[in-house]
């Protein structure tokens, strides 16, 4: 496992975060059901975001599946949500990210999530315990 996280800025208590991505090399070879197993896994385990996370889309073709909250955080003008992306192609990989999209305007923007030290050092314990 390789684990890169992009920090904007940081302080005593937490992190500002635009992305954590996780590289799992023996996803490669996985068949499609590990991928899906992941997702359930990890969903079921990872209950302490703004949101609860639930596997949203499965592309098999792709190699692909993604991971939404099940509740966006509601804004007056718009909404917030994490997405997850774990992949078996190239490198494999766990991709977490969080949008914003505003109403009115077309398209999604990507917002800093912003994580406690201790909940960054319990999603990368569970990221670690979930992977196949």
């Amino acid at each position: 496992m390789n684990l890169t996280a992009v920090v904007t800025s940081a302080d005593t208590l937490g992190c500002a975060i635009s992305e954590i991505e996780v590289f799992v090399p023996q996803l490669q070879s996985s068949t499609f059901d590990v991928l899906k197993e992941w997702a359930k896994q990890l969903s079921q385990r990872v209950t302490y975001l703004l949101e609860q996370i639930g596997p949203l889309e499965f592309d098999e073709q792709a190699g692909q599946v993604l991971i939404r909250s099940n509740k966006p955080d509601q804004l007056p003008d718009g909404a917030q949500y994490y997405e997850i992306v774990l992949s078996r192609h190239g490198a494999g990989n766990f991709l977490l990210k969080r949008y914003q999209f505003t109403k009115g305007q077309a398209g999604r923007q990507p917002v800093d999530m912003l994580l406690t030290r201790q909940v960054i050092t319990k999603l990368i314990d569970d990221l670690e315990a979930t992977i196949p």
